[in-house]
C-alpha cells in the first residue's frame, strides 16, 4: 500500500492524520489527489453546501505601538495617514450596514497607546443599542491582551467578561501569524507568543463563547512551521471545541518590511487549504479568504476542502494596504454566483456559521 493510500484509508475511516503524514501530503502528494481527499472530509462535514456571511469590516484605528515586519496597516500617531474613529462614527457605519442587510460587523484595530478602556465598552454598548440585530465580532487576541494588561489592568478573563457583557459576541482570529517562536522572532518579535494568543481564546471559550482562528503564511516559514501551527490549533480545539472555523491567509509582500519576499503561488495556497482540511479533523469549517486569494482562486478552492467563502466584507483595509488588488467588497449575488459555478449550493450563514437561508 502506498503512503497516499494508507492516509486515505485512515481518513476515510475517521482516523486522525499525524504530523508526519500531513507533512508528507504537503511535500509529496499530487495536488489533485490531495484535493480529492480534502473534499471527502468537506462532504462528510458539510455536504454540498458552501456558505458566506453578509458582513462589514470596520477598523476603529490604525495607530499601533507594535512594529511587525509583515504589517502594512499600522501607523504612529504622528503619521499623516493615521486615523482614529469616534464611537459615533463607528455607530453610523454600523447602522448603515444594518440597513443594507449586513448581519455582522467585524471590528479590529491597532494596539492604540492611549484610548481608554471605556472607549471599547462604550462602543460595544452603543452598537448594541443602535443596531441590536447586528452581531459584533471584534478584537484579536493581541488586542485583548493589550486591553487587559495595559489599559483595563485586569485579568484576561475579567476583561473578556466586561467586553462580553457590553456586547461582544465573538472574537476574531487575527494575530496568530505563525506560532513558531523562531519565525515570530523574524516577523513580529515583540508580539505576544503562541501560548499567550492561545490562552486568550481558551479563556473566551471557557466563557461559553466562540471564535475563529487564522494562520498568516507565505513569508519566512516552512511547511513544518505551518504544521506546528495547525497542531497547536487542533490541540486547543480538542480541549475547548470553541473554534468555529479555520481561516488561513497569505502574506502580501508590499508596503512593509518584508516586501523583498515573493508572494507564494496559487498552487501552494490550494495545497495549504487541502492539508488544513485533512489535518484539522475537529474543525467543522474551512474558510477561503477571498480578499487575499481573489474570488476566482477562492472559488477553485471549493474543490480543495473549503466550504465557506467568508463574506461581503466591505471596506477591508489591512490586506489592501499591503497591496491586495481584490475588490473592497463583494455583493451577495457575486458570491452566490461563484458558489453555484463551482457546483455547490450557496447558503447565507451567521457569525458562528449557523445557516440563515439558502
Amino acid at each position: 500500500m502506498t503512503q497516499l493510500a494508507a492516509i486515505e484509508e485512515k481518513v476515510n475511516g475517521g482516523g486522525r492524520v499525524t504530523d508526519g503524514e500531513a507533512l508528507w501530503l504537503y511535500e509529496h502528494a499530487d495536488l489533485h489527489d490531495l484535493g480529492r481527499l480534502a473534499n471527502r472530509v468537506r462532504e462528510r462535514k458539510n455536504g454540498n453546501r458552501a456558505t458566506y456571511v453578509v458582513n462589514r469590516f470596520i477598523n476603529y484605528s490604525n495607530i499601533c505601538i507594535l512594529d511587525c515586519k509583515f504589517c502594512s496597516f499600522a501607523r504612529r500617531k504622528r503619521d499623516a495617514d493615521a486615523f482614529e474613529l469616534t464611537v459615533s462614527e463607528i455607530v453610523d457605519l454600523a447602522q448603515q450596514a444594518a440597513a443594507d442587510g449586513v448581519t455582522e460587523v467585524h471590528i479590529v484595530g491597532g494596539l492604540h497607546p492611549s484610548l481608554p478602556f471605556a472607549y471599547y465598552t462604550d462602543l460595544l454598548r452603543a452598537l448594541r443599542q443602535a443596531a441590536p440585530a447586528l452581531t459584533v465580532k471584534a478584537f484579536s487576541a493581541v488586542e485583548i491582551r493589550h486591553l487587559a494588561g495595559r489599559v483595563a489592568k485586569k485579568s484576561i478573563r475579567a476583561t473578556l467578561e466586561l467586553l462580553r457583557d457590553a456586547g461582544l459576541a465573538a472574537l476574531t482570529g487575527g494575530g496568530a501569524e505563525i506560532f513558531d517562536p523562531a519565525v515570530r522572532a523574524q516577523i513580529c518579535a515583540v508580539k505576544d507568543s503562541a501560548d499567550e494568543w492561545l490562552e486568550v481564546h481558551r479563556a473566551w471559550h471557557r466563557l461559553g463563547q466562540r471564535s475563529t482562528c487564522t494562520m498568516l503564511y507565505g513569508h519566512v516559514e516552512t511547511p513544518a512551521h505551518r504544521l506546528d501551527h495547525l497542531r497547536r490549533l487542533r490541540e486547543l480545539q480538542d480541549e475547548t471545541g470553541g473554534f468555529t472555523a479555520f481561516i488561513p491567509y497569505v502574506f502580501e509582500p508590499a508596503n512593509n518590511q518584508l516586501a523583498h519576499l515573493r508572494r507564494i503561488t496559487a498552487l501552494e495556497e490550494l495545497r495549504t487549504l487541502a492539508v488544513s482540511r485533512v489535518y484539522l479533523d475537529n474543525f467543522d469549517h474551512l474558510t477561503a479568504y477571498w480578499v487575499s486569494m481573489g474570488l476566482p482562486l477562492a472559488t477553485v478552492s471549493l474543490d480543495y476542502g473549503v466550504d465557506d467563502l467568508h463574506g461581503t466584507v466591505r471596506e477591508e483595509k489591512v490586506f489592501h494596504m499591503a497591496g491586495a488588488q481584490t475588490p473592497l467588497a463583494l455583493t451577495v449575488e457575486r458570491l452566490t454566483q461563484a458558489i453555484r459555478a463551482a457546483g455547490r449550493e450557496p447558503a447565507q450563514r451567521g457569525t458562528v456559521y449557523q445557516e440563515i437561508g439558502r
